[in-house]
């Protein structure tokens, strides 16, 4: 059955959603003033051309914008509305964004990597900036003069005297503009420029703040009911048996249990009932053994010892000597730690599957489902709905099909599915564990000469891009689908080449399939590789005898990337270290092509308990053109605060059998007592490309910490976390 649910139909049900409010009055925008721009449209307008890809006027003047991202907590919607407002001279009143959904928004693939300005929001201001042409060329027809003597502002346009206007939607006397944008675009000049670089307020942070219904897992609908899964005792077991009839007699209002092969759900009433089911079905379900995880090992050792496939990244003369520096680190599987547990809700009726999610890959988790489910793409649509969630793919996708699976045993309703702490704990795919070996040697100035990077990791994302076998619960149906070996190895080896001048550098990558569910996590191998070359750097600089941040200098070419350390050089100047305290630096630009960030931590380490307390920490990002200052730096200082929680606090544990990790308590993250003093500059750069900053002070952070540490107690931490028990060596 083919989908009816088109674009006209949402805008007729739902209307809009207003994602801004306005600030400043409108200002008007001359065709004349603005320059052209010549080159590669951005690679999401690329794949959708049409200007009604991305916008539609609507027929009260408001302009509704479309984007293929999901809202994580970037800040999407705001910078999106941003850079329509300005290149449609609107306020941002009238201007509606909606988050991906399938039939309606363009397919922009995952949201990730830093590319949502990128790719999104330029597409956005591009489609914006030729959608004002195409209004003023044919406002001039209308009007029987010259475009260029019009001026277009809050959603009209009109004569140079002001005696002649027309509404957009006059204008447009009931069409859309279906044109395809041009590579060469116009762009309102940056000197009059209202929006874009200005610190927008984001609403959706006062929803969050006063607890209002805004994420999915607030979501409810008329006479919806509620589920839950079972969960196997390990990963690869299978389900022997359970006592359907001691669950009826223990639980009212079970409306139906749900069994294909080892996937066990259970569908009530309300969601007391169905946590109360699953409960009571995992005592009595009956689990097949499986075969056992290393718990106990040397993780070190044994992954190392596992089969891989090597890649050489950089291929170089290297020789080690007596005088070779040579340092090992490492990086524990670490979880995502969504606050909010995972969540899906889906409906089946009349042969069309509707599910919502804040899967980050709406599209990609569409085209993963239809085996699994038994419906065609076309009849699977999928809403984005932001959650209270993370950066990275966790368990979204996977609540996403608990739901959809459990819709179509019971259609007609509703079906939420929400995962538990322990669920959300136990099966979310980690972030992998890594292993780095360095070692360096120095010329006879204190300069590097040669270096070398060996490293061993898992998988960087196993995300479902249109394959099922990457759907955890797609694993234990009756016909099951064979998981992916291997997923994207690239992200193991990202940031694994010093952004530094090194003459001689050999990078070997060697990737494994280890013993835990990994996937990709917020900077992706980025983390693990720059914490181990910063604290290198800081480890370098202390042979050669020299200050750690100008023996970052004196290996840097790059003007950006030296604004940034001097920057930071300038916030931290003055700062001085009393007893059992320590100042630690690093650098890092984010895949070495995007965001330049420096960090510096101040820390204290008590010298008997090791016990350690972060004071303050300093940050400066250079993000190309900045779209809205505000929420750069919030993405920064969040970054840098999440990156203290991992290498502080956060591993993941198991046993033989399975995660142990299974709460807060065995899982410690960063508390609000526990944040430091976050101080973050930004250098804007206007004309130069925006590069997106979402994930460029995760990986600096975690080095500039272990630093610190080093100066505070001399104690040098290299494999994380940097947990008193290391400090102290008890």
């Amino acid at each position: 059955m083919k989908s009816t649910y088109t674009r006209r139909k949402f805008l007729r049900d739902t209307g809009g959603l207003t994602v801004a409010f306005t600030l400043f009055s409108g200002c008007g925008l001359s065709a004349e003033k603005a320059p052209a721009v010549e080159g590669e449209l951005p690679g999401s307008l690329s794949r959708n051309p049409k200007v009604n890809a991305w916008l539609q006027i609507l027929e009260d003047g408001r302009v509704h914008v479309y984007t293929g991202k999901i809202e994580l907590g970037q800040g999407i919607r705001t910078a999106v509305a941003q850079m329509a407002a300005e290149e449609l001279s609107t306020d941002m009143d009238m201007i509606e964004v909606h988050l991906v959904e399938t039939g309606v928004t363009p397919d922009e693939g995952y949201t990730a990597g830093s590319g949502s300005i990128i790719n999104s929001a330029m597409s956005v201001r591009y489609a914006a900036a030729y959608a004002r042409t195409l209004l003023l060329e044919r406002a001039a027809k209308k009007l029987g003069t010259s475009a260029d003597k019009l001026t277009l502002a809050d959603g009209e346009v009109a004569t140079s005297d002001g005696q002649q206007k027309l509404t957009f939607a006059e204008i447009l006397d009931g069409e859309q503009l279906e044109e395809e944008v041009p590579a060469s675009v116009t762009l309102k000049p940056k000197k009059d420029y209202q929006w874009v670089g200005k610190p927008i307020p984001r609403p959706d942070i006062s929803q969050m703040v006063r607890g209002e219904p805004f994420y999915i897992q607030d979501l409810r609908f008329p006479g919806m009911v509620y589920a839950r899964v079972v969960r196997p005792s390990a990963y690869q077991a299978e389900l022997l048996e359970f006592d359907e009839a001691v669950l009826k007699q223990q639980v009212s209002g079970v409306l139906k249990v749900v069994r294909n092969g080892s996937f066990l759900g259970v569908i009530t009433e309300d969601e007391y009932q169905a946590e109360k089911a699953q409960r009571i079905l995992q005592s009595n379900a009956k689990w097949s053994e499986a075969s056992a995880l290393p718990g106990g090992l040397d993780l070190v050792d044994h992954l190392k010892s596992l089969p891989a496939n090597s890649e050489a990244v950089e291929e170089a003369d290297f020789q080690a000597d007596e005088n070779t520096l040579k340092a090992n680190y490492f990086k524990p599987y670490i979880m995502h730690g969504a606050i909010g547990p995972s969540c899906g809700i889906a409906l089946y009726e009349d042969g069309q599957l509707h599910v919502w999610s804040n899967s980050q890959g709406i599209y990609p988790l569409r085209n993963a489902m239809p085996e699994v489910v038994g419906l065609t793409a076309e009849n699977i649509h999928i809403k984005g709905v932001p959650g209270s969630g993370c950066y990275g793919h966790n368990a979204s996708d996977d609540a996403a099909v608990d739901a959809a699976l459990l819709a179509m045993a019971y259609p007609g309703k509703h079906v939420r599915v929400q995962w538990s702490r322990e669920d959300e704990h136990g099966w979310e795919p980690f972030g992998t564990a890594m292993v780095m070996e360095l070692a360096a040697n120095l010329d006879a100035n204190g300069k590097i000469a040669t270096w070398r990077t060996e490293l061993w990791s898992d998988s960087h994302s196993t995300r479902p891009s249109g394959d099922p076998g990457n759907l955890l619960t797609a694993h234990y149906l009756k016909n099951p689908f064979a998981k992916k070996s291997y997923g994207y190895s690239g992200g193991g080896y990202r940031n694994s080449q010093p952004y530094y001048t090194v003459p001689q550098l050999k990078v070997d990558a060697h990737f494994f399939e280890g013993p835990l569910r990994v996937s990709s996590l917020r900077s992706l191998g980025a983390y693990a590789n720059i914490f181990a070359i910063e604290s290198f750097m800081d480890e370098l600089a202390e042979k050669a005898g020299k200050d750690p941040l100008e023996f970052r200098l004196m290996h840097s070419e790059d003007p950006r990337g030296i604004a940034v350390m001097k920057k930071l050089q300038e916030m931290t100047q003055g700062q001085s270290a009393g007893e059992g305290e320590g100042l630690g630096y690093a650098f890092s630009r984010y895949k070495n092509s995007a965001s330049y960030c420096a960090v510096a931590a101040k820390l204290k380490v008590d010298s008997g308990s090791g016990k350690i307390q972060m004071q303050r920490m300093w940050g400066v990002i250079d993000a190309g053109e900045t779209i809205n200052p505000d929420g750069l730096k919030n993405q920064t200082e969040g970054g840098m605060i999440q990156s203290a929680s991992w290498t502080l606090r956060e591993e993941v544990l198991f046993n033989e059998q399975h995660v142990t990790s299974r709460n807060w308590d065995t899982y410690p993250i960063f508390r609000f007592p526990d944040v430091p003093l976050v101080e973050v500059a930004i250098i804007d750069r206007p004309e130069e490309p925006a590069l997106g900053g979402g994930e460029a002070a995760q990986a600096p952070s975690s080095a500039a910490i272990a630093n610190a540490v080093y100066r505070a107690c001399g104690k040098r931490i290299r494999h994380l976390p940097v947990t008193p028990e290391k400090i102290t060596g008890s």
